[in-house]
């Protein structure tokens, strides 16, 4: 992918007007520049403003729809019903933010995850999560970003996004990769 090349949309297209995280609809015919491309979303400069367009509109931009499961359907629990952790630290690595191209979790947005088991209706995963600045009207957006993608996990069949912002992020909370890559170290 060229970012550097104009996109014209082929079809009309929802997207997300960064950071205020206001909903807007782009028309068939409007020319975009990808800005980001990450965990599945595209970040796009529209007019001069920022603006996130959801995977499931790759089509609109040129690109294959990724199919993911129906999340809302019942899932099968598998196995030994348990939840493997490491995978839903890996899934949350797959979440950026739509303005800087790191993590959430490399970021240090992640405050909590725990599992809880369900018994035979499988797991419940409970995630607190912050943002980058309390203004940043992104956060719900951010959340079922998280959701969605948790909930494709084998034997998660329930998971809890809450958005605090208590203790305030700030820069000491990413790590030290994520500060060299932005070059705040």
């Amino acid at each position: 992918m060229d970012e550097n090349k104009p996109i014209t949309l082929n079809r009309d297209c929802d997207a997300v007007l960064i950071p205020v995280g206001t909903p807007l609809t782009l028309s068939k015919g409007t020319t975009v520049l990808i800005t980001q491309a990450l965990g599945g979303s595209y970040t796009i400069n529209v007019n001069g403003n920022l603006a996130r367009i959801d995977a499931k509109n790759a089509d609109a931009l040129g690109f294959d729809v990724t199919n993911e499961a129906n999340i809302d359907a019942k899932k099968e629990i598998t196995g030994d019903g348990e939840v493997d952790e490491q995978a839903v630290w890996s899934q949350l690595k797959t979440c950026f933010d739509p303005e800087i191209p790191i993590n959430i979790v490399e970021l240090g947005l992640i405050y909590q995850c725990d599992v809880t088991p369900l018994g035979v209706d499988g797991n419940q995963i409970d995630i607190v999560m912050t943002l980058t600045s309390p203004g940043c009207g992104m956060g719900d957006y951010l959340a079922e970003d998280v959701r969605s993608k948790i909930l494709t996990l084998p034997n998660v069949t329930k998971v809890n996004v809450e958005v605090t912002f208590e203790p305030p992020w700030n820069y000491d909370m990413m790590s030290e990769a994520a500060k060299l890559e932005t070059g705040m170290f």
